[in-house]
């Protein structure tokens, strides 16, 4: 099974990745992709959320002459092909089993900003490389673990600030693998080496660009590169308070958005949830930990400052997609450093695992090939990405 997952893997975020590159290329030169518009954000107006990736491929541009779009298209299929073996290599080599496959494979995880073009290549995917990189740190070595929280958090808080939603996930990595067991001076104070990110996250929220700064970031984008400051650009100015990233919002609420993405979440992350049911941490006296039977309400709860999030933006598919990357790298990670205990037995005596090969073969491809939600608030569920994908590829090479 480990050799069927690898080369699965492989020819699945190979396929994925090329049509990835296809889409960006196709994408970077249309005027208003929601991708350009979140990436030219700079500094040249004065400090703002979200300026370093702008600033460092302005700065690129400028060096070798190259058209800004250009050099964003290029930045962007190094940091995809980056995350793409970074997934690989953490995914290769587990002991699969049919749920887990499913929670791989489900449609709002790796498969989601291909099949939503508008949400590939945004900014997160430099916050799962942070995180994917840091899970690669060995255990052991927790001052090379509090260096690289110290400089890549913050850093992470300037690439896209939302960050600051999950940094739950980091905090009960610590308390999983340093095996803090009370609450006391000494752990209080091993979570110093996230002031910084905390520090940089309230100086961004009390700090917005003002109408001024971004006049002037404006004018510099369309003197240097001809580019209009659009969309995720143009909404650092309107967006600017805090009120105004819920306000924003108001008026999308309904019983059928909030009924679809119940539904939305519990089948998208419906494999998932089995498993977290059935885990169980080896160490029971962990912090926090320690009052529950399963590992499904500890994820809920480390989920829960998302809902902030979802109350601040419209792009809900987009904050699925990225709790999901989130919450199963964190399962699996513990999954596979053999933190927790899975009940085996009771997963095998789920319907799933009863079913004949080839009813589960015909369950899996609808499940991860038949539907995926849409980007905003407002957006239906999406049919048939297996299908879409290939043939806008073939549409648009005509």
């Amino acid at each position: 099974m480990k050799k069927n997952i690898n080369s699965y893997l492989i020819f699945y975020l190979f396929v994925l990745f090329l049509f990835s590159l296809f889409f960006l290329f196709i994408k970077h030169e249309v005027e208003n992709d929601s991708t350009i518009s979140e990436w030219i954000i700079n500094y040249y107006g004065g400090f703002t959320k979200r300026g370093i990736i702008g600033q460092i491929c302005i700065y690129f541009a400028n060096l070798f002459s190259i058209n800004l779009r250009d050099t964003i298209f290029g930045f962007q299929t190094i940091i995809l092909g980056v995350y793409f073996l970074l997934i690989y290599f953490f995914l290769r080599n587990i002991k699969i089993n049919r749920i887990l496959l499913l929670s791989i494979f489900t449609p709002i995880f790796i498969l989601y900003p291909i099949a939503e073009i508008e949400v590939l290549a945004r900014k997160e995917i430099f916050i799962f490389i942070i995180l994917l990189i840091y899970l690669s740190i060995p255990i052991n070595k927790i001052s090379r673990q509090n260096i690289y929280k110290v400089i890549m958090l913050p850093l992470s808080i300037l690439i896209w600030e939302p960050v600051v939603f999950f940094l739950l996930f980091w905090i009960s990595l610590d308390i999983i693998n340093n095996k803090y067991q009370k609450i006391n001076l000494e752990n209080l104070t091993k979570l110093l080496p996230y002031l910084p990110t905390v520090s940089v996250a309230f100086y961004i929220v009390f700090n917005p660009m003002t109408v001024g700064q971004h006049d002037q970031m404006v004018e510099f984008l369309a003197n240097n590169f001809n580019e209009k400051c659009y969309m995720s650009c143009d909404l650092l100015k309107s967006k600017s308070t805090i009120f105004q990233q819920f306000q924003v919002n108001f008026s999308k609420y309904s019983f059928e958005v909030f009924l679809r993405y119940f539904f939305i979440i519990i089948v998208g992350f419906g494999p998932l949830f089995i498993l977290l049911f059935y885990s169980k941490l080896k160490d029971k006296n962990l912090i926090f930990f320690n009052h529950f039977n399963n590992l499904l309400i500890p994820f809920l709860f480390v989920l829960s400052p998302v809902l902030v999030l979802f109350a601040m933006g419209y792009d809900w598919g987009r904050w699925v997609n990225i709790s999901y990357v989130f919450s199963i790298i964190t399962y699996i990670y513990l999954y596979k450093k053999n933190k927790i205990f899975v009940l085996e037995n009771k997963l095998k005596n789920n319907k799933l695992n009863k079913v004949s090969k080839k009813i589960f073969v015909l369950i899996f491809v609808i499940y991860c090939f038949g539907w995926n939600p849409k980007t905003v608030i407002t957006g239906d569920v999406a049919s048939f990405p297996g299908y879409r994908i290939p043939y806008k590829v073939f549409k648009l090479l005509k």
